[in-house]
């Protein structure tokens, strides 16, 4: 499915600061071809690869500060390569994934590999543009100046906004940059339930999007922060309102049941 191409030009980049790389992974060399054009007019330093082995390949020399990775891919598929590239210590390089509309597993299977954001096809090249931008910006913003950086604490846990650092019990934690923003908005909000579309909103800045995404990343959150995530005690499920974090963890936590019309939550 090729994407739709629509006038308007893409959104430039900021003028400070070098360019920045996004590799585009894509088997379809029309849609490559447009989203590269897209990237290289707003801005970015674009590479392309045709199949996964090529992409882990040029990941490799190319060190691209953003992965534009569609599912659908020849050899070694697109979840896998997420695998792969979120393998190892050091931060994990962003991903938005390009996935058709009826790929809703594989889609949720992304996201738990720690994809960052996904794209639908048939898709905007210009939305797909700025979706790139959110996501870079979120994983190399610094905090406002009018907001404190103070590093975040509640029990051995502990999250470095200025910084972009998280751990516990003196461990650092691979996270997302998602999860990071998940985890700050969190600890900065203890004891106050978020439903999920308030956490799309307030944390990915989606006004509507797929609900399961903000599921999925509280799962990948608690794997990583909980001594027991099959009992959380840190980020809590509040029946039929959203998700609490609970500062000290200490209280069993609550049964986990469905949202008013969400579906099932965990």
């Amino acid at each position: 499915m090729h994407p739709a191409t629509p006038p308007s030009a893409p959104p430039p980049l900021p003028s400070h600061g070098p360019p920045r790389r996004v590799l585009v992974v894509e088997d379809d060399p029309t849609v490559a071809e447009v989203v590269t054009g897209y990237l290289s007019r707003a801005g970015y330093t674009t590479a392309h690869a045709a199949d996964g082995v090529a992409a882990l390949d040029r990941a490799a020399d190319f060190r691209p500060h953003l992965v534009v990775l569609d599912l659908m891919l020849p050899g070694i598929d697109g979840l896998e390569v997420c695998r792969r590239l979120r393998r190892g210590d050091g931060p994990a390089v962003p991903v938005v994934m390009l996935t058709a509309r009826g790929e809703e597993a594989d889609r949720i299977l992304g996201l738990e590999l720690g994809a960052d954001d996904y794209v639908t096809k048939p898709f905007s090249p210009r939305e797909l543009v700025l979706r790139i931008g959110s996501v870079l910006r979120r994983a190399e913003s610094a905090p406002p100046a009018a907001e404190p950086a103070a590093v975040l604490r509640a029990g051995d846990l502990t999250a470095d906004p200025g910084g972009r650092r998280a751990d516990r019990a003196g461990r650092a934690l691979s996270l997302t940059a998602r999860e990071f923003d998940l985890l700050v908005f969190l600890m900065r909000h203890p004891g106050r339930v978020f439903s999920r579309e308030e956490l799309l909103h307030r944390v990915w800045g989606w006004e509507f999007g797929d609900l399961s995404t903000v599921t999925v990343h509280v799962r990948r959150l608690r794997e990583k922060i909980e001594a027991d995530p099959a009992a959380p005690r840190l980020v809590t499920t509040v029946w039929g309102a959203g998700y609490r974090f609970d500062a000290v963890g200490d209280e069993p936590p609550p049964e986990d049941g469905p949202l008013r019309g969400d579906g099932p939550l965990s």
